[in-house]
């Protein structure tokens, strides 16, 4: 036999209050007497009551949610930010749901019609693409909210994101001071805006030194694939002296290919990674990494959305976080010989080889 699931009025009656109180006392909405929230709390014990959101969010027009909608749960950059956002928000305060797009606008738009369905408080989006086609859904609904990471110059919302020009130049700025000028930009796509802002700050500061513009390979989002089209990159160019990966993926990526060539860090090539994880420090060499600093941008996206929900209404505020580099083993002066193979690779390089 199925047990009938307790209401807020079955623990109204046993604690001998009204339904109102009951709610005061599980929301804090109003003062309650000690000797009320006594009662209501042992009642609530002895039918283990549990309230039900769906319940809430049709008296009160709105759920405490707060939605999360990432490009790939896959991505420990993404999750690192959600729960950042989480840490911030405070014990009993909010919900929080998460969505993945796997990379594809058709399911971002499909989520964020679900999920602003529930009507929640607040939202955070790191887009898909740069032209984010839910836009238009969230824009609609009236629901704060804040984009996140990949951000264009034509959003109208709150936005937070990492200075990725600096994050380039950075990295480009510490291989040249060690004499290289032969450096290959490992991006996952320049369809993304921070991609080719990360690859516009590598090459002014290339140019600002009288250099030819980093070599950039497109290697996209699947780590195997990724390192299959590096390998074949190397197959076709001679080798760089150094590499300056854009994200976490192309740093294994790149991490895969040159470990099928026998290649070391830096005795053979130097190399920079990006979000720097723990596993980064823990290797045999240790990598040079740009730091995203991910707790700060989770408390920004939540100081940012809290304010909207508490009804801020000042002009679209833009926040642009440092990046940092942290300089390890991987990282050193250009080699003073190279291996045959890679040397008598084909003699002209291909400056972009698209994915």
């Amino acid at each position: 036999m199925i047990e009938k699931s307790r209401s807020i009025n079955d623990v109204a009656k046993m604690a001998g209050v009204s339904a109102a109180t009951v709610s005061n006392v599980l929301t804090g909405r109003k003062p309650v007497s000690a000797k009320l929230a006594k009662k209501v709390a042992a009642a609530v014990k002895a039918l283990d009551y549990r309230a039900d959101p769906r319940a809430s969010m049709l008296r009160s027009g709105e759920a405490r949610i707060i939605a999360v909608v990432v490009p790939d749960l896959d991505n420990p950059f993404f999750t690192s930010v959600v729960s950042a956002v989480e840490q911030c928000l405070g014990a009993g305060a909010y919900e929080v749901i998460v969505a993945s797009s796997h990379g594809e606008q058709e399911v971002e738009k499909s989520r964020l019609k679900a999920i602003l369905a529930w009507r929640p408080a607040g939202l955070i989006v790191i887009p898909c693409s740069d032209g984010f086609p839910g836009r238009e859904l969230v824009e609609s609904s009236g629901t704060p909210c804040v984009i996140a990471d990949r951000v264009t110059d034509n959003l109208s919302a709150d936005t937070v994101s990492l200075d990725n020009v600096e994050a380039g130049a950075i990295g480009a700025r510490h291989l040249i001071d060690l004499g290289h000028k032969d450096i290959l930009i490992a991006a996952s796509s320049l369809s993304l805006a921070n991609i080719r802002q990360r690859c516009g700050g590598a090459g002014a500061v290339a140019r600002s030194r009288g250099l030819p513009e980093p070599a950039i390979v497109e290697l996209g989002f699947s780590i195997d694939e990724a390192s299959a089209r590096l390998s074949q990159w190397f197959a076709d160019n001679p080798r760089p002296t150094a590499i300056l990966a854009l994200t976490n993926f192309t740093t294994l990526s790149v991490l895969a290919a040159l470990a099928e060539r026998g290649l070391r860090m830096p005795q053979d090539l130097s190399l920079i990674g990006f979000d720097d994880y723990t596993w980064m420090r823990a290797r045999a060499t240790p990598l040079t990494a740009i730091f995203q600093p991910t707790r700060e941008m989770g408390r920004a996206l939540w100081e940012t959305l809290s304010a909207r929900i508490k009804g801020d209404r000042s002009p679209a505020k833009h926040v642009l976080l440092p990046c940092e580099l942290r300089i390890r083993a991987s990282t050193g002066p250009v080699p003073d010989a190279r291996s045959a193979p890679d040397a008598a690779a084909a003699p002209r390089r291909k400056a972009v080889r698209r994915g």
